[in-house]
């Protein structure tokens, strides 16, 4: 510090650790050794220096007057109330070093930010969130007393509101909430949310949702439901997080610190962002997880967990359950099979906070769903031209573009696909939604990203061959409200041989034909989602869970030799590669990208721009950009970070971006 030879004190720290506490100590020895460039693995050579190497490297003379500075007790003990599994010992090992890692690193950089608040002249704003949960929830109760009952709709989502809080003074745990589409589990999930996490003492609540989209609709209804204490206790942290640039400059600079360490009363999140922390390595990913400990963890759309990492994702919930008095909330309309006697690892002693959630979804069964055989394109189109509002939702966005083809000349034909932007699918949906409510043709063509929380209500939805819980998404846009009888509002399922299933949904869809198939009654009914998961988890096989083994690396993994960073590289919740383009869909975009042409930094016009991105292939992305249709941003400063899409004719209103034919791209590189 003073200028002299660097110190290997990470190294040392680790060593006497290792020495002092034996196996604890080696558990300790892994955040220590790694607090700077993170968790190495413990024998396996990576990108770092394994921890037994350095355990037993040559290092530099020790002058023992550092025991006069530090105190070290004689003995460290674990928590008296860790609840050891041998079935998961690596496993659990590899967490708990992980979490100790959270805490040094964390510790680390808030000393290091204290010190230079002394010596700064114009400081950060100090951490945390002045709002406690009890003032939260009484905002809350506010703002659920504005709710009228005027349906019986509303009085059932009443019925699971107070249902729901009726259970908040049990011990934290495992939980679920099984609530059908459209039965109000967002609020009824905050408001048990927050009278448990008083009632237990527990210190914030995470929400964690598996897309962005319904990251930020949630998000904003949390900061209405909050009234003037919204903006101060909701964090929203993703990839796409948009700062208001309105904002007081205070405030963003006290929500960008909130996300490093998630140090605040509402973490409103992605499960990219929360599982991928969880097996992470690095510090800057690891520094919030001793956050997570004592807090309520709402789960959002459960079934969506991926397959190939779901014994994974099954295994940390249940670890911070078990050993870091963390309460889990598994919420969906229909729940995965995963208690014990289902699903390998599953979970035991799960306690269901709807009430009656059979009762509720036969109350709130508002459509009619029907398999109608092999229907082809035209045939599609033919109903279409008879129905003047229809969703049809299809399996990939090249059907959804061959498909509205057919449809384009009808009034109303529509199409929405990933392939917009998301600024693009905002302005889409609300132009749909007006028409739909003005009772305008609206004859929508979309892919599953429709089903993806998007509060939208048609009269009848048809639905290409998937699973059962995509079909029950599929419902949930067909008679929302319930203002139509449900005999009349037909969500009609379709196979069609020119588009079969692609293959990550071919298993499900065969195992919803198999439950099909069965006598048991409604598709939709609790347990015939029950049976759909059972068969489609067995036809996977335990294997395909836990698609790198990282469980079974783990259980032949003893406390020296834990595979830490293995596990941060194989433990991917999205496996496909995409590649980000930006596209200059309107004035704010194209302003930002001018900026950006010249700026020395990128956070503020980076989240600016998130709105404006395209995710494409690999091999997409390689071809636009041998053609010249796509080029870097300012690429001295910031590489190839910001891709521009250069070509406007490769992206229009109908269709978005188009990269399928590469003539085309050559003809249109040579207009430029």
């Amino acid at each position: 510090m003073r200028g002299g030879r660097p110190v290997d004190h990470a190294s040392w720290g680790a060593v006497v650790a290792r020495q002092k506490y034996k196996s604890l100590g080696t558990l300790l020895a892994y955040g220590i050794a790694g607090h700077h460039a993170g968790l190495a693995n413990g024998r396996e050579r990576g990108e770092r220096t394994p921890l037994q190497e350095r355990l037993s490297a040559d290092l530099p003379k020790l002058d023992p007057q550092w025991q006069q500075e530090v105190s070290l007790p004689d003995i460290l003990p674990p928590p008296n109330d860790f609840r050891p599994d041998k079935a998961l010992a690596g496993f659990q090992q590899s967490f708990l070093a992980r979490m100790l890692f959270s805490c040094v690193v964390d510790a680390d950089f808030l000393d290091t930010e204290a010190y230079y608040r002394r010596l700064d002249a114009n400081p950060k704003p100090l951490r945390g969130s002045p709002v406690e949960l009890r003032q939260l929830r009484e905002k809350l109760d506010d703002h659920l007393t504005g709710f009228i009952v005027d349906s019986e709709v509303n009085r059932l989502r009443g019925e699971i509101l107070s249902g729901v809080r009726g259970k908040a003074e049990q011990p934290p745990g495992l939980f679920s909430l099984t609530v059908p589409t459209g039965g109000g589990k967002t609020l009824a999930s905050l408001a048990f949310a927050l009278d448990h996490a008083i009632a237990n003492g527990l210190r914030r609540i995470i929400f964690v949702i598996p897309f962005t989209s319904i990251v930020e609709q949630t998000a904003a209804v949390f900061r209405k439901a909050f009234g003037e204490w919204g903006e101060l206790a909701v964090l929203e942290h993703h990839s796409a997080f948009v700062d208001d640039p309105n904002k007081a400059p205070e405030a963003r600079d006290k929500l960008a610190l909130a996300m490093e360490n998630w140090d605040w009363p509402v973490v409103v999140t992605t499960s990219v962002q929360f599982f991928e922390s969880l097996f992470a390595a690095r510090p800057s990913r690891c520094r919030k997880l001793h956050n997570i400990a004592g807090s309520v963890v709402i789960l959002d759309e459960a079934q969506a967990l991926p397959l190939v990492q779901l014994r994974p994702c099954v295994a940390v919930l249940g670890e911070l359950a078990r050993n870091y008095r963390s309460s889990i909330v598994l919420c969906t309309a229909t729940q995965p099979a995963l208690l014990a006697q289902d699903f390998p690892g599953g979970f035991d002693d799960v306690v269901e906070l709807a009430p009656d959630p059979p009762r509720l979804f036969r109350a709130l069964e508002r459509v009619t769903v029907r398999h109608i055989g092999e229907v082809n394109d035209a045939a599609l189109a033919a109903r279409f031209a008879e129905t003047p509002q229809a969703l049809c939702i299809v399996n990939n966005r090249r059907h959804a573009r061959e498909l509205y083809r057919l449809i384009a000349d009808l009034p109303g034909a529509r199409h929405l696909t990933t392939l917009m932007c998301a600024r693009h699918r905002s302005q889409a949906l609300a132009a749909i939604k007006a028409d739909l409510r003005a009772g305008r043709p609206v004859r929508l063509v979309a892919t599953s990203l429709i089903e993806a929380g998007v509060d939208i209500d048609f009269p009848t939805v048809w639905r290409a061959e998937a699973g059962l819980d995509a079909i029950a998404q599929a419902a949930g846009r067909c008679n929302r409200e319930g203002q139509r009888i449900a005999a009349g509002s037909e969500v009609l399922i379709f196979s069609n041989q020119s588009w079969p299933p692609p293959p990550e949904l071919r298993q499900a869809a065969q195992a919803a034909a198999e439950v099909w198939r069965r006598p048991s009654g409604s598709p939709l009914a609790q347990q015939a989602i029950q049976e759909y998961f059972r068969q489609l988890y067995w036809d996977k096989g335990e294997k395909a869970l836990d698609k790198h083994g990282l469980l079974a690396l783990l259980s032949a993994s003893g406390v020296d030799n834990l595979p830490m960073e293995q596990l941060d590289r194989d433990f991917r919740m999205i496996e496909s590669a995409l590649m980000p383009v930006i596209v200059p869909f309107d004035d704010v975009a194209c302003t930002a990208l001018a900026k950006l042409a010249y700026a020395e930094g990128c956070g503020q016009l980076a989240r600016d721009l998130q709105p404006y991105l395209v995710q494409v292939p690999r091999n997409a992305f390689a071809a636009l950009r041998a053609v010249g249709a796509i080029q870097p941003v300012n690429p001295l400063r910031f590489g190839d970070q910001f891709m521009q899409l250069l070509n406007p004719a490769l992206y229009d209103a109908k269709h978005g971006l188009s990269w399928e034919d590469p003539a085309f791209i050559e003809a249109e590189k040579t207009i430029w």
